[in-house]
């Protein structure tokens, strides 16, 4: 969608002095993009399914292109519907419209979260912001990270840095605050009233703790981007 905004997480990749290019895929395609010419690939959230190929024909070329990121040892982040493609993408199951989860929500790490260095610093767990009715099923060559009590799926990783997050560790309470204060319409089907009665209060209680907890993320999964000569 056009105001994915990468918030903290663009914070992290500036710090870096990272050379950030844009796709969106959803208006432009994705061209010819060339695996040498990338240490990592990023796909943040949007509106469709996972499974909307009919609708946005990008789909199979950002699964495939995923995948190979993920099998080259290349750092990979997926984001919401980012995590969803890459659950596809490593054969797991999109299963649709069961798993509704809006505003801060609390997150366990697991045991291998807990030796994961994205989670080595929030055990036993953390708060994130979530907006989704969409999970997926676990890869079978994939380790769970975190876990929520409503979506047990929250976070995994496959093979050396390919990581699927279905939270928005990404998203501070600003981010929050123009999101959902510019697609009102899409927030009132999934939480309404939420705007008028709870927006703010939910904000005060949670945004500073989950904007510390994803600051620590971003910044550790910066870190796992490696230049092409020490993948080999």
């Amino acid at each position: 969608m056009d105001d994915t905004q990468l918030g903290l997480l663009l914070s992290a990749l500036q710090s870096a002095h990272a050379e950030i290019t844009w796709f969106r895929a959803h208006r432009d395609g994705l061209g010819d993009i060339c695996l040498d010419d990338f240490d990592a690939l990023i796909v943040p959230g949007g509106w469709p399914s996972a499974r909307d190929d009919e609708l946005h024909p990008y789909l199979p070329k950002l699964v495939a292109l995923m995948r190979k990121f993920g099998d080259a040892g290349k750092s990979v982040l997926g984001i919401c519907l980012g995590a969803q493609v890459l659950a596809r993408a490593y054969g797991a199951d999109n299963l649709l419209g069961v798993a509704r989860e809006f505003s801060w929500t609390p997150l366990t790490v697991t045991e291998d979260g807990r030796k994961d260095p994205l989670f080595a610093e929030l055990q036993p767990g953390f708060v994130s912001f979530q907006w989704h009715v969409d999970t997926y099923t676990l890869p079978d060559s994939a380790a769970l990270l975190a876990e929520s009590r409503l979506v047990k799926n929250q976070c995994f990783r496959v093979g050396r840095a390919a990581y699927g997050m279905q939270f928005h560790f990404e998203a501070s309470g600003d981010v929050v605050q123009r999101w959902t204060r510019s697609n009102k319409e899409r927030v009132d089907r999934i939480a309404p009233g939420w705007l008028e009665s709870q927006a703010d209060a939910d904000r005060a209680l949670h945004a500073d703790d989950a904007d510390a907890a994803g600051a620590r993320i971003a910044r550790a999964f910066v870190q796992t981007i490696q230049r092409p000569d020490n993948l080999r």
